[in-house]
């Protein structure tokens, strides 16, 4: 086989990138409160996280406000029973590693007057982490064998009360973003996958964004809340692109070369580039409070259609090494919470919510780095305040559902393996959070 036919059939050596991210890989992970009742916070927004679930709510908290946090997130890794290209049609099961995650979330607020608020957020509303066991042996090494996907957004926000109705908040987004992405490349030389190299990807990048939520307050007992921030255009520029452990043995599908002479050596380092699109997001709740108990339901649209590709630039590419093209056309969907709150004493809370997220991951794009499924949350929490202290404390468990797909696509011996997979995929996680808070 000619090098520059190599050059046309080895994209698949490449990353089928979204490689990096969580339905999808939204993390709503920005406040225990709002977790122990399933995220149905949008419209009751009346602790210093509004900054993330409707900045609006923010002009509710008197005087200074402080609160920080953390989700742990034990997610249990995923397992695949079926096929992939390399085992071609034999059926083999294989899981992810049990993988451990910390989610920081800090917010301050200031009420400057009864009709005006302001304050800072910091939050992770993105993020993803997948990583098989062996990543020289794994049945998707030629796919993707671990991404980490890390977001931290920085956002000021002002609140203003237009009349005893209608208050609007708006802020403006800053996002850093870190990517890490392994693989291998792996030829079908004719005697079974032979690893031509290991390859890591790290690289970083910074997006703007903006968002903006309205408090609507019809009755005493009634509140509407409606919340958007805009989508994220992650650029990742000059991300280092390393490979090491480059074979050295002649291959006849390289025209009698070995993979390290294509290289010039057993290692080898350039630069990539990507945009990673991130979107656009809208939340709709209705809460309503009778005596010590309030109960919400929301609506959560993702506008996850706008990932339509991903697409990596390699700076100094070779025949094993050419720029990547993936499609995967996600879908928007909208995700439906309901929560609820009971008093039971001035200074105790009682929390439990419902949470119902369907997938934008279609059967014909998703690979391994992202076998995401449509899930349902079941949560738990409390909170106890204590003078000017409070303090949150809320548990998650996720049900993946099983979900079988069938797109696996196999080339002929002597070049690439292909991509995809058929077979079904189970897991689930379980969170914990803890936010303690401070009134000045």
């Amino acid at each position: 086989m000619r090098i520059g036919k190599v050059s046309a059939i080895l994209v698949v050596l490449m990353f089928a990138a979204t490689s990096a991210m969580a339905g999808g890989f939204r993390l709503p992970e920005a406040g225990a409160k709002a977790m122990g009742m399933g995220f149905a916070f949008t419209a009751q927004a009346d602790d210093p996280s509004a900054i993330y679930f409707n900045p609006a709510g923010i002009i509710q908290l008197e005087g200074q406000n402080l609160k920080f946090g953390v989700t742990y997130i034990k997610e249990n890794g995923g397992t695949f029973t079926g096929t992939t290209p390399i085992t071609v049609s034999t059926s083999v099961t294989e899981t992810q590693k049990d993988l451990d995650f910390f989610v920081p979330n800090l917010f301050w607020t200031r009420q400057a007057s009864p009709d005006f608020a302001y304050g800072v957020g910091i939050f992770a509303p993105f993020g993803l982490g997948q990583e098989y066991e062996n990543r020289a042996a794994s049945i998707f090494r030629s796919q993707i064998t671990k991404i980490d996907l890390m977001t931290l957004v920085v956002n000021p926000t002002v609140a203003w009360r237009v009349n005893e109705v209608f208050t609007l908040g708006v802020g403006i987004d800053f996002m850093y973003g870190k990517a890490t992405l392994e693989k291998a490349g792996v030829l079908n030389a004719g005697v079974g996958p032979l690893n031509i190299f290991q390859l890591d990807l790290d690289g970083d990048g910074t997006a703007w964004g903006y968002n903006f939520g309205a408090l609507i307050e019809p009755t005493k007992s009634v509140q509407i809340g409606i919340a958007y921030r805009s989508p994220f255009r992650l650029k990742i520029k000059d991300g280092d692109v390393d490979l090491f452990n480059i074979s050295t043995v002649p291959l006849p599908p390289l025209g009698g070369l070995s993979p390290a002479q294509i290289f010039g050596g057993t290692t080898y380092s350039t630069k990539g580039s990507t945009t990673i699109n991130m979107p656009a997001t809208l939340d709709l709740g209705v809460a309503y409070t009778l005596d010590r108990l309030t109960l919400e339901v929301d609506a959560s649209w993702t506008f996850w259609s706008s990932y339509k590709e991903l697409n990596i630039d390699i700076e100094n590419n070779t025949p094993l090494l050419p720029d990547s093209r993936s499609a995967k056309n996600w879908k928007d969907v909208v995700g439906i919470y309901v929560g609820g709150e009971y008093r039971v004493t001035d200074p105790l809370a009682l929390r439990l919510g419902f949470r119902y997220d369907p997938t934008p991951v279609p059967a014909e794009t998703m690979g391994p780095e992202l076998p995401d499924a449509d899930k349902l949350y079941y949560c738990a929490g409390l909170g106890y305040k204590l003078s000017n202290w409070t303090f949150d404390l809320a548990y998650m468990y996720v049900d993946k559902q099983d979900r079988t797909v069938d797109n696996q696509l196999d080339l002929p011996p002597g070049g690439p393996y292909g991509t995809g997979f058929n077979g079904t995929w189970t897991g689930d996680a379980h969170l914990v959070a803890l936010d303690i808070g401070y009134k000045f």
